[in-house]
């Protein structure tokens, strides 16, 4: 990947250096690549389900049907969501706040609303309430409450979105996952997600989710799909926090999952550890690995190896996607 036009010392500026730049240079073939990877990956780390928060402003129609394809056709459950946004204005990033909804936004919510038409399971998606207007807020809540579905929007995750309660307290349900929460101060209806890793590699601080009364779970921000890992760094942050704390709590929240996805329940992941009901073993255990997982009745990964597709073909397509991307990023 091409180095940013310019080294990001704060969190804004990795976000207009970095993430902001490669979303706008997605198409629907990397988005199809770079989904069918991630959910390989996931599918090996035991993963069945997949609540993915997704933003392409250049290519935002089909692109939940490319990720909803490329999932199926390894084999893992998806929840997905498209991440509107007014920070696009005619093909410009805007600085300053934006006033009103952009075409971006409209044509994201427009994306979502025909994916759940089309029998899709998916969220209303909200990049973060800093990024749109309250024209988009209010328009993304009356979209999720109209097609009877949840919210997934990132809430104060840096300094930038700090007063994000003020603007979603009227709007927010417990339907609703917020995501981050690191400054956020004020209470909120809604299943918070913790993203440790994300967190500490972004620096924006510690979100400390055990002062929350609201469900937790955990969360990776796309960094993997390994949740054991994460619940590993999880505990080892909370713990710096406060060394009372037990792999009990962290656990729990790796637990709470099954709450935003119910149906991976009936799913049967055989394992390369024999102490997987342990949290105090598995708080210090790293390697663990699925090696068999069968997904709604269907054999998808036997004796380590994927059934339903070929491995290979899927990290070589990936990768010469990826090198177009960085092209395009270059240019």
């Amino acid at each position: 990947m091409p180095a940013p036009p310019a080294v990001p010392t704060s969190f804004r500026g990795i976000l207009e250096n970095v993430w902001w730049r490669l979303d706008a240079a997605l198409d629907l073939d990397s988005i199809y690549w770079s989904a069918a990877l991630g959910a390989l990956e996931a599918l090996r780390a035991g993963c069945t389900t997949i609540i993915d928060h997704h933003e392409s402003p250049f290519a935002i129609e089909g692109s939940l049907d490319a990720i909803a394809r490329a999932c199926d056709d390894i084999g893992v459950r998806h929840i997905l969501s498209y991440g509107v946004t007014d920070r696009w204005n005619k093909g410009s990033l805007v600085s300053d706040k934006p006033a009103s909804m952009t075409e971006g936004a409209r044509l994201g919510l427009a994306e979502t609303e025909r994916h759940v038409s089309g029998g899709g399971k998916a969220m209303v998606g909200v990049h973060a309430s800093f990024t749109c207007s309250n024209e988009t807020l209010e328009a993304a809540a009356d979209l999720a409450r109209r097609l009877n579905i949840g919210v997934h929007i990132h809430v104060a995750e840096g300094p930038d979105d700090k007063d994000a309660a003020q603007r979603i307290r009227h709007l927010a349900d417990d339907t609703w996952l917020l995501v981050h929460c690191v400054h956020l101060e004020d209470e909120l209806p809604g299943t918070i997600v913790h993203n440790a890793r994300s967190n500490m590699n972004n620096a924006v601080g510690y979100a400390r989710p055990t002062r929350f009364k609201n469900r937790v779970v955990l969360g990776t921000d796309g960094i993997g799909a390994d949740m054991f890992e994460e619940a590993r760094i999880a505990y080892a942050r909370l713990r710096e926090h406060d060394v009372t704390a037990t792999p009990d709590i962290v656990w729990q929240w790796l637990e709470n999952g099954y709450k935003l996805a119910p149906a991976s329940r009936q799913d049967v992941v055989s394992w390369n550890y024999d102490h997987m009901n342990e949290p105090w073993r598995l708080a210090f255990t790293t390697g663990v690995t699925a090696t068999d997982v069968v997904i709604d009745g269907r054999p998808v990964l036997k004796e380590g190896r994927v059934t339903t597709v070929d491995v290979d073909e899927i990290r070589s397509k990936a990768e010469e996607s990826a090198k177009r991307l960085h092209q395009r990023l270059e240019s």
